[in-house]
């Protein structure tokens, strides 16, 4: 039986593999977040165990019960280990076991490897893979120094170190779980958690390797010749910072006479950036998201849409592939056969599979939010305005990743957090990862026939 299951496992297809971890961990954590060990009170039924587990595996931050009052120590560190393994990614930790144990790193490995952290060959897999564990260890350490600055003066030692160390790990995994029921509501004036929740959200955003390269550029001395960045890191960098610009100036300015109303101008500020950094993929809010006017919202929705960039903790459909649809219209406007950015052609093949993956991601979430729609939006008039714009948001937060909500998350039945849970699963994964282990391992050769032409547009 047990050489028959291992049998079965060595020949997944390397996406299925990926899945199938993934799924693993996921129902491992949903049975111990079933146990009363994890829980105060009365025993989460499996459904809510399962939807929490997900959300902490796929770092999304969705919650259906409260994690400070309804989890137990023990169940808060079952979600923070969850988080932190979902962030660095299942085969980060497969690989780094291998290393340990000095047992070969196969070619499925290598193949999840290069998908989820690299853009190009590297000469060492020991170096990238413990460079991600030293890197990741320093900046949560930081992180949970910086904060416990704020935390233990209203907490005290123990709860207030805790909570920074929790709270962290959460922001760089880019989880957006909190031990607060208003999440950061209570710290929008305070400037320390404010910088520090960003910077670990935007550095566990951006990707391990960006985050090296940037790291080779700043460690470099004056007199050597620096290392220049790569078109990968370049495209990165310069979408973050501009999704991030215009979405405070958007927010700021949608909601300055609204549910900005009676702040200064610097907490106005404040409350736009952070919300601006936090709805791409952390899940964080520093407001009460209910109280967002309709076209803030939609906003939001677009930024949640993109999510993080390529090798992250984080969701979505990418910074890269924002940037790539961009380059392609601007080229095909201009009639140019060549797809070019910072004066570098960008491959047809990478192409077509950012394009596919903006397409399909379309394609997913408006199937969920029409099953979410049939089976939570009452057949009775009412405010069915409103109703389609709750769970649209709350689709678009989970294929993201992002974990916001505008209330919809505690009014799902079970077929609503089942659809919630598979969005969950497939935005962190990777929807072309899904459609590869679907596919399975056979690759047809489709024929070619004679062209014809038709109208477009």
């Amino acid at each position: 039986m047990k050489s028959t299951l291992l049998g079965r496992l060595k020949s997944l297809s390397p996406a299925q593999a990926l899945v199938s971890y993934y799924a693993l961990a996921i129902l491992i954590g949903a049975l111990l977040l079933r146990t009363p060990l994890a829980v105060n009170g009365e025993p989460l039924s499996f459904l809510d165990a399962l939807f929490t587990a997900t959300s902490a595996q796929c770092v999304t931050g969705l919650a259906v019960v409260d994690t400070g009052t309804r989890f137990s120590l023990f169940g808060q560190g079952v979600i923070l280990l969850l988080i932190q393994v979902g962030g660095l990614g299942i085969m980060t930790f497969s690989v780094y076991l291998f290393i340990y144990l000095r047992v070969g790193i196969s070619a499925r490995g290598r193949w999840i490897i290069h998908e989820t952290l690299m853009h190009t060959p590297i000469s060492s897999w020991r170096e990238l893979i413990k460079g991600i564990f030293l890197m990741t260890l320093v900046i949560e350490t930081i992180g949970t120094v910086l904060l416990s600055l704020a935390f233990v003066p209203r907490l005290g030692l123990v709860e207030g170190v805790y909570s920074a160390f929790f709270h962290a790990i959460s922001a760089f995994c880019n989880a957006g779980f909190s031990l607060y029921p208003d999440s950061l509501v209570a710290f929008r004036d305070d400037p320390l958690v404010n910088l520090t929740i960003m910077a670990l959200i935007i550095l566990g955003g951006i990707g391990f390797l960006v985050i090296r390269e940037l790291r080779q550029i700043l460690s470099t001395p004056k007199a050597q010749k620096k290392p220049r960045l790569s078109l990968h890191s370049r495209i990165v960098l310069s979408t973050t910072a501009f999704l991030v610009g215009y979405g405070t100036v958007c927010i700021f300015f949608l909601e300055s006479g609204h549910s900005l109303a009676g702040m200064s101008h610097l907490e106005s500020f404040w409350t736009s950036l952070f919300q601006s950094v936090t709805t791409r993929t952390a899940g964080f809010n520093t407001i009460d998201l209910t109280h967002f006017r309709v076209p803030t919202l939609f906003l939001m929705m677009f930024l949640m849409f993109i999510g993080a960039s390529p090798g992250s903790a984080g969701g979505g459909v990418k910074t890269t592939s924002l940037a790539l649809f961009f380059a392609v219209l601007y080229s095909r406007l201009k009639g140019s056969p060549h797809i070019s950015i910072f004066r570098r052609t960008i491959p047809d093949d990478v192409i077509a599979k950012a394009l596919s993956l903006v397409i399909l991601a379309v394609i997913l979430i408006g199937l969920a939010l029409f099953g979410l729609l049939i089976v939570h939006v009452p057949n009775a008039p009412g405010d069915d305005a409103r109703e389609f714009l709750n769970f649209a948001f709350e689709a678009v937060s989970a294929f993201g990743t992002v974990g916001l909500s505008t209330g919809a998350t505690a009014s799902l039945g079970g077929w609503g957090k089942g659809i919630v849970i598979l969005l969950m699963f497939v935005g962190r994964v990777g929807l072309l990862t899904v459609a590869f282990a679907i596919a399975g391992r056979t690759r047809r050769h489709a024929p070619r026939y004679a062209e014809e032409n038709i109208m477009i547009g």
